[in-house]
């Protein structure tokens, strides 16, 4: 079932990036107003349809600074995929695991050599949390959940890794786009001061047109990118809630006290018997 969660979010995210940057770009390319040669003049402004472009030509109609935003595209896609393995409930959470742990600790099957081993063979995040309190086994239920405090931390740290990297391209994105927007109008003007554009309004909105792209790149690709980081982060936290409540059980267990309290209760059932 996470399997197919984590494919449906793969699918998902593949479209998001590529069925809004790609048409979106090639539909404000397609709409930009044809500049005719210098010292031509036209019979009046003509709004050319245009054949549909590729993505290479609009990139290179963006200027210089559509390679950075590509790239920020591309470090986004290949880390969803990432992430969106990484986090799979299965995989951070093994149900088969934490419920043979969980019961044979109940059952008193395990001591802390072997409840190690078995985490160890786990070799999941919330295998390292209950490793970090087996490690305290025996010790006061104080002593052994601060040890599966310490553990969740670092395990926590694991979880959020890359995370960062969604925010940083929702935050630059947009500004890359807005530079190369500005460093676009300032040739443009520069190219219309030094030329005879005077009254040729085409060419100045032909200029605007192709200096927006990289604004509408970066908007198109930073909206994306703090979607997805604010999904992975819910998920990371929805998941340490579950391996904070897991870890409780194990707490209780071996502990002193739940040592304690399970060894009496063993006895009256014997007693009982």
């Amino acid at each position: 079932m996470s399997c197919l969660k984590s494919l449906r979010l793969l699918a998902i995210s593949t479209a998001i990036l590529s069925s809004i940057l790609v048409p979106s770009l090639a539909l404000l390319a397609d709409e930009a107003i044809e500049v005719p040669p210098a010292g031509e003049t036209p019979a009046a402004p003509i709004k050319v349809a245009g054949e549909p472009k590729s993505l290479l030509e609009i990139i290179r109609q963006g200027g210089l600074f559509m390679g950075p935003l590509v790239l920020c595209s591309f470090v986004t896609l290949v880390f969803v995929f990432e992430r969106a393995i990484a986090l799979r409930r299965g995989r951070v959470i093994p149900a088969p695991f934490v419920k043979r742990f969980l019961l044979q600790l109940r059952e008193g099957k395990l001591d802390r050599e072997q409840a190690l081993e078995l985490c160890k063979e786990s070799q999941s995040p919330v295998a390292d949390v209950f490793a970090g309190a087996v490690r305290k086994w025996g010790r006061s239920s104080v002593e052994v959940e601060q040890a599966m405090i310490d553990a969740g931390e670092r395990a926590a740290h694991g979880l959020r890794r890359y995370l960062r990297l969604f925010n940083a391209v929702a935050t630059v994105s947009p500004l890359l786009g807005l530079v190369g927007t500005v460093f676009g109008m300032i040739h443009l003007f520069s190219d219309i001061a030094h030329s005879d554009a005077m009254g040729r309004t085409e060419l100045l909105a032909g200029g605007i047109s192709e200096a927006l792209l990289t604004t509408a790149s970066g908007l198109l690709i930073a909206i994306p990118a703090l979607c997805i980081y604010l999904y992975f982060v819910s998920r990371v936290d929805r998941l340490l809630v579950d391996i904070d409540a897991l870890g409780q059980e194990v707490v209780s267990a071996i502990s002193a006290e739940g040592l304690q309290d399970a060894k009496a209760a063993r006895a009256k059932n014997r007693s009982a018997a």
